[in-house]
């Protein structure tokens, strides 16, 4: 097979009209040829950290969406449903990975459960790491979220991350405004590698102490912004990646947004193609081509080097894109869940009170911290309820693998004037969360989620819409196409109960993320993760 176009050499910083013949999914020759044909060949773009589950598709569904933007590859730590069913869930997403052509590069989570003040479905421990690190189909040590445990010399930490420099694979970090000191322990333990970089200097201080920089953008956190400004002098220690991207934003795009966003801000094309493309399989050590006599076939063909709309997508030299047309075929699998809670009556979610004043989590736009906010309490018979007119609501997170009292609090922006919303889509340990504007609306929104074993939905006075999520309660068993189109429709109805953020559930997912300051909720209670500890509801005094 031979294709021809615009050859893109990324290494040596070229564009040449050539012809590229392909042999049994390798690449055999690169010659320089004169035609007429305008279109340009690349290497496909790797989403350098990915938790694919948060596109609440199978990783075979993924590709099928994926492979329409130029994705062929991603570097993908099945953490969340590693939370959820364990060593068995990560199986399940690596199987279910192999019976498409894509490449799949699985990482072994490593804080599972991400902290000791929730409640999650499983547990994965050194010994546990240290049988995934040996498979080869395991690529490395995933998202080191635990810092302080890296910090304060927590020694089931260190054996995670030992196992991983005995078998020389890469440890990625997660480390949200780690500075100074307590930041060169950090990358000095062996991590090599940070995606949660939210401003412009701390990412510099983890450039400048050898780290290396993923930029972010997904559906709820946002960094492009703020970093793209590094990327002109440190793009050989830089990246791309999504982190979470839900389904209709999965749609519409994945790294090649990146790319044109990155051109339009006056970046050269091969140091946004060296990120995009290049920096993800050397890091790595990923089997993906990067157009070399001698690689996979693993390749692009797009209109333009601006706007990066892709024409034709190759994996392993087989024709996976082609002409608005993924050929990706769906394949069947087995249905994993781990919901084991009862039906919730409206008492449950009722705060007996006479406090003046209450701490609140103030969620933000394009962002996994929060603030923590002291406002004044308002009571209705007693008990905390919610202030629409403030936009104080309450909001809470239930234990969905066994029967428990529900955790409850309040936050702030959501801006909810009827109705709830409810997702069991919560990082990390995807229990229950809910945010509503009455004891009743969070009550039928979370039963709605507990008959359904998963979902995400909303509920209003007259309506309800619910997105199942069956497999392991994160993920659902349809096609992207539906599961992008049912979401849309309760993003939309979110909206339309009078939320303002831009990805209201995504941002509700991460309401519940513990290792992310300052203010939190888990199954267990309001927390504080700035001093990583539990913290009252009620302000005294």
């Amino acid at each position: 097979m031979k294709i021809q176009g615009q050859i893109v050499d990324i290494h040596q910083e070229r564009i040449f009209k050539g012809e590229i013949t392909i042999n049994n999914g390798k690449i055999v020759s690169i010659v320089k040829k004169n035609h007429d044909v305008e279109h340009y060949i690349l290497p496909g773009f790797v989403d350098a950290h990915i938790h694919i589950e948060s596109s609440m598709l199978v990783p075979s569904e993924f590709a099928r969406i994926a492979v329409k933007h130029g994705t062929v590859a991603t570097v993908s730590d099945p953490h969340e449903i590693a939370n959820v069913l364990g060593v068995r869930g990560v199986e399940f997403m690596i199987e279910n990975g192999k019976k498409v052509p894509f490449k799949f590069n699985f990482g072994a989570p490593s804080c599972v459960p991400a902290t000791s003040f929730e409640s999650a479905g499983a547990e994965i421990d050194s010994e546990d790491i240290k049988k995934l690190l040996e498979r080869d189909d395991i690529k490395y040590l995933a998202e080191m979220m635990n810092y302080p445990g890296v910090i304060f010399d927590d020694e089931e930490v260190l054996k995670k991350i030992a196992w991983a420099k005995h078998f020389n694979k890469p440890v990625d970090g997660h480390a949200p405004g780690l500075r100074g000191e307590n930041l060169s322990k950090y990358i000095d333990a062996g991590i090599s590698t940070d995606h949660e970089c939210f401003s412009y200097d701390e990412a510099l201080e983890k450039l400048q102490k050898g780290m290396k920089i993923l930029i972010r953008e997904g559906s709820a956190a946002k960094n492009f912004e703020a970093l793209i400004g590094l990327a002109s002098e440190h793009f050989e220690k830089m990246m791309f990646c999504s982190d979470d991207k839900h389904p209709d934003d999965l749609l519409l795009g994945h790294i090649n947004q990146l790319c044109v966003r990155a051109i339009q801000k006056g970046v050269d094309v091969f140091k946004v193609l060296k990120m995009a493309c290049i920096n993800p399989v050397k890091h790595y050590n990923l089997n993906v081509g990067l157009l070399n006599v001698g690689d996979a076939a693993d390749c692009i063909v797009v209109e333009d080097l601006k706007n990066f709309k892709t024409l034709q997508t190759y994996i392993n030299g087989d024709l996976v894109f082609n002409n608005e047309e993924s050929l990706i075929k769906p394949v069947a699998f087995e249905n994993l869940n781990n919901f084991n809670c009862d039906f919730k009556v409206e008492s449950d979610f009722k705060i007996a009170s006479s406090a003046k004043e209450i701490r609140v989590i103030e969620a933000l736009e394009g962002q996994l911290i929060t603030n923590e906010l002291i406002e004044k309490a308002t009571i209705e018979n007693g008990n905390l309820v919610s202030n629409t007119e403030n936009d104080i609501l309450k909001m809470t997170v239930v234990n969905r693998y066994q029967n428990q009292k529900p955790a409850l609090a309040f936050i702030k922006n959501f801006n909810l004037k009827e109705g709830a919303i409810a997702a069991s889509v919560g990082h990390d340990s995807h229990n229950i969360v809910a945010v509503g504007v009455s004891d009743e609306a969070i009550c039928k929104v979370v039963n709605l989620i507990i008959e359904n074993k998963g979902g995400v939905c909303a509920v209003s006075s007259s309506d309800s819409k619910i997105l199942p999520l069956p497999v392991a309660g994160i993920i659902s068993d349809q096609d992207g196409e539906t599961v992008g189109k049912a979401y849309a429709e309760l993003d939309k109805m979110a909206k339309q109960l009078g939320s303002t953020l831009n990805a209201p559930y995504m941002t509700l997912s991460f309401m519940a993320l513990l290792v992310i300051p300052s203010l939190k909720l888990s199954d267990k209670g309001l927390f504080d993760g700035t001093h990583f500890k539990f913290t009252d509801l009620e302000v005294e005094g």
